[in-house]
């Protein structure tokens, strides 16, 4: 279980891993159902929390010359995501995007709740359906 912990924690962040396979091969091996569910979604949201830390630290150094978002850009981005971005973080089990998605909410200062809690959802519902798609089709490969 820590392996698959560890995994899913790595695949939110930056980093590259394949939760959803090793997932699938605990599966395989005939650990519980729900605990599997419960370590891999906890492990990816604490992984995209990295990401949502990474942003707030991020927004410290706006205003350097050197920082690639204006001011007035990123004051343009903070209402834009305020009002529609938030729901976006459903999808932050989404590769590649989905790590994006989540420094933008902790650069744009989305609440930390409310951000954890969408992330929460969206992973949770992920890794429910991997588990659903195991059970129909790898049950005859497992063994």
């Amino acid at each position: 279980m820590l392996s698959l912990f560890l995994v899913a924690l790595a695949s939110a962040t930056l980093l590259p891993g394949g939760s959803e396979v090793w997932l699938a091969r605990q599966w395989c091996r005939g650990e519980a159902v729900g605990l599997l569910w419960a370590v891999a979604t906890l492990g990816n949201t604490l992984g995209s929390l990295v990401n949502v830390a990474l942003g707030r630290y991020a927004r410290h150094l706006a205003g350097r010359r050197w920082f690639p978002v204006s001011a007035p850009a990123l004051a343009r981005g903070e209402r834009t995501y305020a009002r529609l971005g938030r729901f976006s973080l459903l999808l932050a089990w989404l590769p590649v995007v989905g790590d994006a998605l989540t420094v933008v909410a902790g650069v744009l200062r989305l609440p930390f709740a409310q951000a954890t809690l969408l992330i929460l959802v969206g992973k949770g519902a992920r890794y429910a359906v991997v588990l659903w798609l195991a059970e129909r089709w790898l049950a005859a490969y497992c063994g």
